[in-house]
């Protein structure tokens, strides 16, 4: 059974679960021989120009999983050895040009790059601005713009090059989506693993006596592990040590009734359920950062909820984002949650250690409503948010969902400029929404569907449930001294 989209994602799993494996084991110390030659064996690459570059970048790898660069702040980093420093960048003309005497494509040029030799257009790579108005204009479309996967990927531009051609990420300019590190074909730009410190804290809590240990999942997993409802998943996480599953859909529905009471007093509102979205704000649209909800994101209000109720728990967060890796280490989550995994780092933990989910008996999970738990796709939240609101007697709103940074840019920049229709503003940084995250083990359409069922599935529709434990949560709180 297919569990993955890309060959570059087996490999990162497989690293991971030797990984995990070790540790497991006690014995890290030949992981860096031992592991490369398991996956490398040889004597003939598969992957690479030789079997000791292969060996060399899944050392690499293993770095990753271990951390990365810890003086690196961001979630993502470039594995110099694999890229590919991919030669294609800029306008090419490509054989089909005819070799017209029209000459459009000079014509429509506005830094005169082109010039016309022997019949055919030469771009000059010194002026040329790649507008694309060459492309445009050209009857056969003959020319076309080559960049990068990673480069074309990355809607804020944070990707640039160095001297040997090698992709760099500028730190000021990421918002940590993670689209190109599910878009290189290379497997150069790697999430960083934290499998370690949730196998510390597992190990920490001995079989959950000195402390519990949460899983807090994300409402998009219900798209992910295919043929197994999350139930069995469910079961599968308590197998792994787990003491008990909680839906971030439930923090979820706290959301939306701290953002619908937000936007009836505040009138104008952004998300704050995506980092990534927030941080585009910040980043891009520093003047929009008084509409950002003050609400924080559904894996965060999850956590504090069982926190408030059970101060010295643990929260393990898993989800398909590599933003997730960012935020929860942020000064606002207050420590809410202890650690983040992504679903393709679960696969690789249950697989590390032989549970079969299929064969498990159902761990009963429901705690979240409908609304909380259609979070997942693009729209979910304007859909929630709408009939909260208008519980609340608030009649003006105006929602517009957001797929994917290239939308959010549009719609924000109308806002900034006093021209948008709209006052309430979801934001998704993938498209689609959180189900097509970077770290998820697949993408296909066929996952709208099943968040669609699972939102069905929930035993209750409305979000009460969840704000009365939201409500009992902070009296429990003030009892055990917690201030989250």
């Amino acid at each position: 059974m297919k569990i993955f989209d890309t060959k570059v994602q087996e490999l990162k799993y497989e690293v991971l679960r030797e990984v995990i494996k070790a540790a497991d084991k006690g014995d890290m110390s030949n992981i860096y021989i031992d592991i490369p030659k398991q996956i490398s064996p040889g004597p003939k690459p598969t992957m690479r120009c030789c079997i000791y570059k292969e060996r060399a970048i899944v050392q690499e790898r293993i770095k990753m999983a271990l951390g990365g660069n810890k003086a690196n702040p961001n979630s993502v980093e470039v594995i110099d050895a694999a890229c590919d420093a991919c030669p294609i960048e800029g306008m090419y003309i490509t054989p089909a040009c005819r070799g017209c005497i029209v000459h459009k494509c000079q014509q429509a040029c506005p830094k005169n790059a082109i010039t016309i030799v022997n019949n055919k257009p030469v771009i000059d790579k010194e002026k040329c601005v790649e507008c694309g108005r060459c492309a445009k204009a050209c009857p056969y479309s003959a020319i076309i713009e080559q960049r990068r996967p990673c480069v074309r990927s990355c809607k804020v531009g944070a990707i640039k090059m160095d001297e040997n051609k090698k992709a760099v990420i500028d730190n000021d300019k990421c918002v940590s989506c993670g689209a190109c590190v599910y878009q290189c074909p290379f497997g150069a730009i790697v999430d960083k693993s934290f499998v370690l410190d949730a196998l510390d804290i597992l190990k920490k809590s001995e079989n959950n006596t000195k402390y519990h240990v949460y899983a807090v999942v994300a409402p998009s997993i219900a798209s992910q592990f295919t043929g197994v409802a999350l139930p069995k998943v469910a079961s599968g996480l308590k197998k792994l040590g787990f003491y008990d599953i909680a839906e971030a859909a439930m923090g979820a529905d706290v959301t939306l009734w701290h953002e619908a009471k937000e936007f009836k007093e505040r009138g104008i509102l952004t998300t704050s359920c995506c980092p990534s979205f927030v941080m585009f704000i910040e980043k891009n649209f520093p003047e929009l950062t008084k509409y950002i909800s003050s609400s924080v994101s559904p894996m965060v209000e999850t956590a504090f909820i069982i926190k408030r109720e059970d101060p010295a728990a643990k929260c393990i967060f898993i989800g398909p984002c590599t933003s997730k890796k960012l935020e929860y280490r942020m000064p606002k989550t207050k420590g809410g949650i202890d650690c983040v995994l992504s679903f393709e780092e679960l696969q690789a933990f249950f697989d590390a250690r032989d549970i079969d989910l299929h064969s498990l008996e159902d761990c009963p999970v429901d705690a979240a409503s409908y609304y909380g738990r259609i979070f997942a796709k693009s729209g979910g939240i304007t859909q929630g948010v709408v009939n909260v609101a208008k519980s609340m007697g608030v009649d003006n709103l105006k929602p517009v969902s957001m797929s994917g940074l290239e939308e959010c840019k549009i719609n924000l920049l109308k806002l900034k400029l006093g021209r948008a229709a709209e006052n309430f503003f979801e934001g998704m940084a993938c498209e689609g929404g959180c189900l097509n995250g970077a770290l998820s083990l697949h993408h296909e359409q066929r996952c709208v569907v099943d968040i669609d069922k699972y939102g069905n599935a929930a035993s209750h529709k409305d979000i009460d449930a969840s704000v009365e434990r939201y409500e009992r949560s902070l009296e429990a709180a003030k009892e055990n001294g917690v201030e989250l």
